[in-house]
């Protein structure tokens, strides 16, 4: 993956992140009812949803919007697109890469379409993998970069080139590989601790910290990782002395927060 200063004016086509920004899919729909546009959830098992999900939208004939995307990358977040394929081809490649596998009986769908995903997804292709999930795309870009970027605010224009190499098309719930179901877990994880800094003012790398920590100790369910970094966040100078006694995840933390808090010297600063 290639960080540009600016992108250039060659994308042919917009995949609008409407779930991530709802607020630009209004805008679609008020300002630009006549660009050439289809819904990507339509003729999918996603079609219940199709209003609410991305668009697919062809900048050619609306060099407006494709100058907007390019001034005001965080109102028209998504990805820009350059290929020579049709629209009906294109389409059902970037469909087809909607829903994945992992282990032997787990499908999800793949939000490629959104900037903080596509920065950690495509960065876990190598370059046969980047060639069957470009398909028939030949560059890629978009704004975005990922949540610790965006924590420090260093988020800037991302682009790919398909490496064009000779490779089967796309299967219908591609399988991802451990390193990229580890990439996209860990996408989601900082994702997590991105949304906690913002509503605890708390230093996102402080953050990052404890929930390392929080980890090492075994709290690895959501629930329990969230009760360990509130009481991190109120006894920030003290280690906890491991093994820790309990039979689950959760009698580990009761017990770690009952000892911190029952030790008088331990008690936070008022």
């Amino acid at each position: 993956m290639i960080t540009v200063q600016a992108p250039d004016s060659t994308a042919q086509w917009l995949l609008l992140d409407v779930p991530g920004e709802p607020r630009a899919g209004a805008a679609l729909r008020q300002q630009f009812a006549q660009a050439r546009q289809f819904l990507l959830f339509d003729g999918t098992e996603f079609q219940p949803l199709r209003e609410y999900g991305p668009v697919l939208v062809d900048l050619e004939q609306c060099p407006l919007l494709a100058g907007l995307c390019h001034r005001e990358p965080h109102v028209w977040s998504g990805l820009l697109l350059t290929s020579e394929a049709s629209p009906a081809h294109l389409l059902d490649h970037l469909r087809r890469m909607l829903t994945v596998s992992f282990g032997l009986h787990h499908r999800a769908l793949l939000s490629y379409y959104n900037p903080h995903t596509a920065s950690y997804f495509f960065d876990a292709c190598d370059a046969l993998e980047l060639s069957r999930w470009l398909g028939p795309i030949s560059q890629l870009r978009w704004f975005g970069g990922t949540w610790a970027d965006r924590a420090i605010g260093s988020q800037g224009w991302q682009q790919l080139f398909n490496p064009g190499l000779a490779v089967s098309a796309l299967t219908v719930e591609e399988n991802l590989t451990p390193r990229q179901q580890g990439t996209l877990q860990t996408c989601m994880l900082e994702q997590h601790v991105w949304h906690w800094s913002r509503s605890t003012g708390t230093d996102y790398n402080r953050l990052c910290s404890h929930v390392q920590e929080g980890l090492a100790l075994g709290f690895s369910e959501r629930a329990v990782l969230d009760g360990w970094l509130w009481l991190r966040l109120q006894y920030p100078d003290i280690f906890p002395v491991q093994p820790l006694p309990g039979n689950t995840q959760q009698e580990r933390l009761d017990n770690l927060r009952n000892l911190w808090q029952d030790d008088p010297s331990e008690q936070p600063d008022p």
